[in-house]
């Protein structure tokens, strides 16, 4: 069973390599897979908005749990797959596939669209780590979703024993710095925002689930273990010579301008899923050129 001390460190939020017919390209998923287990990565986010979830069918998204599960098999990798149905009932059977499928958690995301109340999230949540078969982590990400969880609430779901950790999307660092002040010692907060990481892991993240780290493990992983060293002038420092290229690959829509680039790293499926489009070769073109600069710098290509 995945505990909360497995939560460390860099854990990669995967695109899903599609065929034009928006099947899951099963040799580039692979090759993405052992390209970043190369490198060393802490665990492996499939499925979540990078992932394209929405746009998936519920069958391919389960072949991609099912995928991920196997390329880790026998490591001390954990693969948290994500669930970003809006309603309880859709969400519930997502987790029981993937976990049926071999993800060791689930990264749930808050309930959307319909508004609820504080007390309904806190409900939704604890009604699901009930129910689950594996840990969950909570996923918060209010410009997604319009919805932010109190630090109030996130203090009382962390000591459910189910729910081990968050995805801490929000970029408000006071309630960041409110939440972490509150949650169970055991709970992991992973900071989930490419361009915060170095100061959430100062105040208090275990890691993080980064984007661009399926780009640039690397990288990441240096500005992790500075950072957690307490190191925090030098990873700021080491941060901000990755901004050129956070600003290209967040340009339009994620994972777009990175799909269109990940033939760089030996994954050559750049097709995207309805609603979103590929990047435009402009957009595509700068961020071709600085991602080979920062492979030379990380990776001495």
């Amino acid at each position: 069973m995945l505990r909360s001390a497995q939560l460390k460190g860099i854990l990669p939020a995967i695109p899903t390599p599609v065929h034009a017919d928006d099947t899951i390209h099963m040799d580039a998923a692979r090759a993405l897979l052992r390209y970043l287990l190369g490198q060393g990565i802490d665990g492996v986010v499939p499925l979540g908005g990078t992932g394209e979830y929405g746009a998936l069918s519920r069958a391919e998204r389960v072949r991609m749990a099912e995928l991920t599960a196997q390329e880790v098999e026998g490591r001390d990798v954990p693969v948290i797959a994500g669930v970003l149905d809006p309603g309880y009932h859709d969400a519930i059977a997502a987790g029981r596939d993937f976990a049926a499928a071999g993800a060791d958690g689930l990264l749930v995301l808050t309930p959307y669209y319909t508004n609820p109340t504080q007390a309904g999230i806190r409900d939704y949540f604890l009604r699901y780590a009930d129910e689950s078969p594996v840990p969950i982590l909570i996923y918060e990400i209010p410009y997604r979703t319009r919805i932010a969880i109190a630090p109030e609430v996130l203090h009382e779901l962390s000591r459910h024993e189910n729910i081990i950790g968050m995805k801490a999307c929000n970029t408000d660092m006071w309630h960041f710095l409110r939440t972490v002040a509150g949650v169970d010692e055991s709970f992991a907060v992973l900071s989930g925002e490419d361009t915060l990481f170095p100061l959430h892991v100062a105040a208090g993240a275990r890691g993080g689930i980064v984007v661009t780290a399926s780009l640039l493990p690397t990288a990441w992983q240096r500005i992790f273990a500075l950072a957690s060293e307490g190191k925090t002038a030098e990873a700021l420092a080491l941060h901000r010579s990755l901004i050129p290229l956070m600003n290209l690959a967040f340009a339009e829509t994620n994972p777009g301008p990175m799909k269109s680039v990940m033939d760089l790293i030996g994954v050559d499926a750049p097709a995207m899923l309805a609603p979103l489009v590929s990047a435009a070769p402009a957009l595509s073109a700068e961020l071709r050129t600085e991602l080979t600069k920062q492979l030379a710098i990380f990776e001495g290509r």
